[in-house]
């Protein structure tokens, strides 16, 4: 098993819900302490409460990766006899860094909203509110025809390649190269100072523009040469639309049936709901959090039910004037995002040998008690 730090289970984790995914001004990334040291035991949680920090020290946590940001808001100082000056002492002290993956995690595909979708059974999901398109580039690389294969490994495991359900597409051409080593270089192939032809491949393949630093990496590290030659062009391509929010399909039952499945998937003791709970109801939209901005979405989109959380008053009101019944399960059933992305990592990690640890944090931080 490989010995890993920080950084190479960021990379890994990144692949999956990029930054660029996030939305403007949202406080993503590491937040405390640093990458660049081993980690052995990583927990995965929502939100950073001094609780939380009390169990990753308990366990010897080296990384807390959580879904809300510990720094959100600016502080003016950092008093270490009240929170949040104390927890961020604790962090400093036992050496446990905290990487934020707020906004960027609820649009990633298998991130948030379609962890929260799975868990509702919804069938035939798309995207609520659009908020990215993704960019697509071309890569171009010469490689020796006995090196191919490697390459193209390399690039399509890096996500390069992927076309709808289809993974590791390219197209290759043959040619011939040629080079001039001079007196200092080391070639794979050839002399110095003798001009040198190499039977070679033309690798043509597409990637997402947040991809890319991964994508050339993976490419380089493949490819024998000392010096690779390689081009990356912008694409017109339309990219895939990501966002905000799922919207699917249920079997029709009743929003009063529907609405007691909610509570029993999503683990919460209660819930609250705006509507005739008679109503029959079928396509649903979800969107984890805060979603009160995008109840417009919902019924655009023709939801019978809006699922999300923090429903305002005059919201609920707005959505009975629109005749959408909402579900309102709270803030806290992002809590699916632990075991989800506890999954995803440990297969990652599994895959790659790192020797490291991977576990959803086991404490509730719902701040709502219910009476």
């Amino acid at each position: 098993m490989k010995k890993v730090n920080g950084h190479e289970i960021i990379q890994l984790f990144e692949a999956f819900a990029p930054k660029p995914l996030a939305m403007e001004g949202d406080k993503i990334g590491l937040q405390i302490g640093r990458l660049n040291k081993p980690v052995r035991r990583v927990m995965i949680a929502l939100d950073v409460l001094e609780e939380v920090v009390d169990e990753a020290i308990e366990k010897e946590v080296d990384l807390i990766i959580a879904h809300h940001p510990l720094i959100y808001r600016p502080l003016q100082n950092i008093t270490t006899d009240k929170l949040p000056g104390r927890m961020i002492e604790k962090l400093l002290k036992h050496e446990i860094a905290v990487y934020a993956a707020h906004t960027n995690l609820d649009v990633a595909k298998g991130g948030v909203n379609d962890l929260l979708a799975e868990a509702l059974q919804l069938s035939n999901t798309q995207v609520l509110a659009p908020t990215y398109e993704v960019k697509l580039k071309k890569l171009v690389v010469f490689v020796p025809n006995l090196d191919s294969g490697k390459v193209k490994a390399a690039l399509g495991n890096a996500g390069a390649g992927a076309i709808g359900n289809y993974s590791h597409c390219l197209y290759t051409s043959s040619g011939i190269g040629q080079f001039l080593p001079n007196e200092t270089a080391n070639p794979h192939i050839g002399q110095n100072g003798v001009l040198e032809e190499v039977n070679e491949e033309r690798i043509e393949t597409i990637f997402p523009d947040y991809l890319e630093r991964k994508v050339v990496q993976a490419m380089l590290k493949a490819h024998p040469y000392e010096e690779v030659a390689y081009d990356i062009y912008p694409l017109e391509n339309k990219g895939e639309i990501l966002g905000l929010g799922r919207i699917g399909e249920i079997e029709e039952t009743t929003l009063g049936e529907f609405a007691q499945f909610v509570k029993q998937a999503l683990d919460v003791p209660a819930l609250r709901v705006v509507g005739d709970l008679s109503a029959k109801v079928k396509k649903i939209a979800v969107l984890g959090g805060d979603g009160n901005k995008y109840i417009s979405s919902a019924k655009f989109k023709g939801a019978d039910v809006y699922i999300t959380g923090d429903l305002y008053y005059h919201v609920a009101h707005d959505a009975m004037m629109m005749g959408l019944n909402v579900i309102d399960p709270g803030h806290n059933v992002e809590k699916v995002m632990k075991q989800g992305v506890s999954r995803y990592l440990t297969k990652k990690c599994q895959e790659k040998g790192y020797d490291v640890s991977i576990f959803p944090s086991e404490k509730v931080t719902e701040p709502f008690q219910f009476i």
